[in-house]
């Protein structure tokens, strides 16, 4: 064949859509459709909860005493602040204390299976963590109840009878707890708080520590293996390198947790003898509760304003949540910007 022929025509290629003439294929189009509906589909749900817990609260509102002028209630019946004061401070306080306990557990273990552990070990446990994470809440609570509350007694003694002030030291009652939290008259069976706390941090530990396991690992190797080169130890390339890339993604955990913790409703009511004062003394039982427990443990036998009372409770406990996940996302940009 000489140079000048010509070859047969090949077969055109079938037009693309040009991305800067704004063309988009139909698969964009639609992922992109699905992924803002969804999104939406997240504020309407909310808002749909908000609306419903807040009309089915206007009797409780008509009945308390505090809005009686404003609905011209005759017999107010209700404490809208008064009487879901003390709910509000044991679910605070019962979260607080179970993240204290979970978050040193759950970076330590995250450490040790991230950097620490050999490679199959540590594939192991990574998978007893997912598992734990997905245990049904009433199975906490039974093991709680059962097995846990009566060997914990003696730690709730000892914390009680010896973390006292000496007769010599001045100007402090002798017998004084020297924490006020661990003060108090302890009774058997310790179905107090600090059990639920406990059951709490052994609940959430699982979700702090598969989220800070996973920003552990994503810590670049370049800046460890040059740490390393420096002269540093392991312990100080997690002191120096780990931690720090990983700060924001543990509190972003632990943040996590705490929702957890708030919301928990079968663990604590199966642990907790409840009560409704605001103490400091986590090992006294009868002196705490949580919104979620006492809803649960009275929406059974209530009716009108008495389950106007508890959709109440229940509306501000979803507007607690709703300021604490605000509060983490403002600490968890701050890391982030410092980090």
């Amino acid at each position: 064949m000489s140079s000048t022929d010509v070859a047969p025509d090949a077969p055109e290629a079938p037009e693309q859509p040009s991305l800067r003439s704004g063309g988009r294929r139909f698969g964009d189009t639609l992922f992109s459709a699905l992924s803002v509906g969804s999104g939406i589909l997240i504020f309407v749900t909310l808002a749909l909860v908000a609306i419903f817990l807040t009309a089915e609260s206007m009797p409780a509102f008509r009945e308390s005493k505090e809005l009686a002028g404003i609905f011209g209630t005759a017999d107010p019946a209700f404490s809208l602040i008064g009487g879901v004061a003390p709910y509000i401070f044991g679910t605070v306080l019962a979260a607080l204390i179970a993240l204290v306990i979970a978050i040193p557990v759950s970076i330590g273990i995250a450490l040790f299976i991230s950097h620490y552990a050999p490679r199959r070990m540590a594939a192991g446990l990574g998978y007893m963590i997912d598992l734990l994470a997905a245990v049904p809440s009433v199975v906490y609570g039974l093991w709680g109840g059962v097995w846990l509350v009566p060997r914990l007694e003696p730690l709730y003694v000892f914390l009680n009878q010896t973390l006292v002030w000496p007769s010599w030291v001045p100007l402090v009652p002798s017998g004084e707890a020297i924490i006020p939290l661990f003060a108090g008259d302890p009774t058997a069976p310790m179905r107090n708080l600090a059990s639920a706390a406990v059951v709490l941090a052994v609940m959430i530990l699982p979700i702090i520590t598969a989220m800070s396991r996973e920003v552990f690992l994503q810590v670049p190797r370049l800046q460890e293996e040059a740490a390393l080169a420096l002269g540093a130890t392991r312990f100080e390339v997690v002191r120096t390198v780990v931690l720090p890339f990983g700060r924001s993604g543990v509190v972003a955990a632990s943040m996590l947790g705490l929702g957890r913790a708030l919301g928990e409703t079968m663990a604590v009511l199966m642990i907790l003898a409840p009560g409704a004062t605001f103490s400091w003394h986590i090992l006294e039982v009868g002196m705490h509760n949580t919104i979620a427990a006492n809803i649960a443990s009275k929406q059974a036998e209530s009716s009108g304003a008495d389950m106007s009372y508890l959709i109440y409770t229940g509306l501000v406990l979803f507007v607690l949540t709703f300021i604490i996940n605000a509060i983490a996302r403002w600490i968890v940009s701050r890391t982030t910007v410092k980090g």
